[in-house]
């Protein structure tokens, strides 16, 4: 007899996700730190009223995100680790970005029906406030991403990087911090990189260099060691996917590196992995035509470019990393 416990776990899983997203825009994880806290101190340090703050302080112990004992309330050891804006492995900087995408998926029934994106957004057509807002949003995310690139590639014998369509350029931030001898550039397109310095400098980032410039139409002015393109791909119509890593192979020197990252892939069969499948439905509300390319089609795409042994993995957030060499 068939039951509706699958259904009834994805509706039940969708509060306690937006529990945790209400805590990290509300700073409770990082405000707690390594502390215990009732709702009344804790209210009072986030001026929010503590019979209601209560009620999500509950709700975050329900899910053993917090710890609650005689009325005071700690992180728990995933939270401690991981939700903690002060500790190097924080992982909810992305909090922002969270209530865009989330925001966006609610709208995939009426993106269908349209046959529009209900929740269009266009990097080329962003005026300057508009980039800037953006910017700032992925710009704790680029660290963190930065930082588990930079474990996950041995970077001692590279001289120079470029992160291409990086946005605020805070990957090369996280990059750095272990592997501080690399020259840094970023390109992107005009509006991102006016506003890019600002953001970079906050970061303690002034000598990064910022080159405008449109990936799907040329290749950068300098040559380079590695080409890091994180959800950019993604984002792009098949034909500009493409000339995107045709022109990233031409950033690079002889024998130089690609690292093409991002949620935005699937399996050849295209069910798997989930995070690249639910993404194309988020696409579908974002992007006219940004999309999950299949593994083929990126392989297929890298080959053409002239790249030798394509390799695939799995990170720790779920992202897909590809990386490759041109031939020495």
């Amino acid at each position: 007899m068939v039951d509706s416990d699958r259904i009834n776990k994805l509706i039940a899983a969708v509060p306690a996700a937006l529990a945790l997203r209400a805590g990290l825009d509300l700073a409770i994880f990082t405000r707690l730190g390594s502390n215990a806290m009732t709702a009344d101190s804790l209210g009072a340090a986030l001026k929010i009223e503590p019979h209601r703050l209560s009620r999500l302080l509950y709700a975050l112990a329900s899910i053993d995100l917090l710890e609650v004992k005689d009325g005071q309330f700690r992180n728990g050891a995933e939270a401690a680790a991981f939700l903690d804006a002060s500790k190097p492995t924080y992982r909810g900087g992305d909090h922002a970005l969270l209530r865009e995408l989330w925001g966006a998926d609610l709208l995939t029934a009426e993106s269908l029906r349209q046959n529009r994106p209900a929740a269009l957004h266009d990097f080329s057509e962003a005026g300057p406030e508009a980039a800037a807002a953006f910017s700032r949003m992925l710009a704790p995310g680029g660290v963190i991403f930065g930082r588990q690139l930079a474990k996950e590639m041995d970077l001692s014998a590279i001289d120079s990087v470029i992160d291409i369509g990086g946005g605020s350029g805070t990957i090369l931030v996280g990059l750095r911090e272990r592997w501080p001898q690399i020259a840094a550039t970023l390109m992107e397109l005009p509006t991102v990189a006016a506003v890019a310095p600002d953001i970079l400098s906050e970061y303690g980032a002034d000598d990064v260099v910022v080159e405008e410039g449109d990936i799907t139409v040329a290749p950068s002015i300098g040559r380079h060691d590695l080409a890091i393109l994180k959800a950019v791909v993604q984002v792009l119509p098949p034909d500009q996917a493409r000339s995107s890593i045709l022109n990233a192979a031409g950033c690079l020197k002889p024998g130089g590196e690609i690292a093409i990252a991002g949620s935005g892939v699937v399996d050849n069969d295209r069910l798997g992995p989930p995070e690249g499948v639910f993404l194309n439905l988020t696409f579908l509300n974002l992007y006219r035509h940004g999309q999950s390319y299949t593994e083929g089609q990126y392989r297929a795409w890298m080959t053409e470019a002239g790249f030798r042994d394509v390799s695939r993995s799995r990170l720790t957030d779920g992202s897909t990393l590809f990386r490759a060499r041109l031939p020495g």
